[in-house]
């Protein structure tokens, strides 16, 4: 017999735009007054996938909760698989969305939770970063589907 445990999904969203540069630039929150990685910069929406509700809702719903933005345009990217340590309650599979239209300007809806949001370059992110986000925005662009952190050996990816 094995040993069994729960798999918690959650939803990021990343809004893109292009910088004056015309490079591209994400969106980040800066944790503060969490349980998780307060200090480090992450997604300036994310959150869990609630029961009954599918990842891409979660994604529109955490955009609105966190950001007041509404109509998020949202574009899915890829599924991490991941783990910390090999203990069963960090097993996650999250769900990663770009968007780059949406309305309303995306602002500090939880200031309990964000200190701050900024725009940075894809290419110049700040630090630290959440370890399994930098990840993520490093493979934003590819034609990975499935993407894999914190397992001991991760294997190749199917495409």
């Amino acid at each position: 017999m094995t040993d069994s445990f729960v798999v918690v999904p959650a939803s990021y969203v990343y809004l893109l735009r292009d910088g004056e540069d015309g490079s591209a630039e994400v969106l980040l929150q800066l944790r503060q007054g969490t349980t998780y990685m307060d200090g480090h910069w992450a997604a300036a929406a994310a959150g869990h996938v609630e029961r009954g509700e599918t990842a891409f809702v979660a994604a529109q719903r955490e955009a609105t909760e966190e950001l007041g933005i509404t109509d998020v345009e949202l574009a899915f990217e890829f599924t991490m698989q991941r783990t910390q340590g090999g203990e069963p309650i960090d097993e996650r599979v999250d769900f990663f969305f770009t968007a780059r239209a949406w309305a309303g300007e995306p602002r500090i809806v939880e200031p309990d939770k964000c200190g701050e949001l900024r725009w940075c370059s894809l290419a110049d992110l700040p630090q630290p970063m959440v370890p399994h986000e930098a990840y993520a925005l490093d493979n934003l662009g590819t034609d990975q589907k499935y993407l894999s952190h914190g397992f001991p050996t991760t294997g190749e990816a199917p495409r």
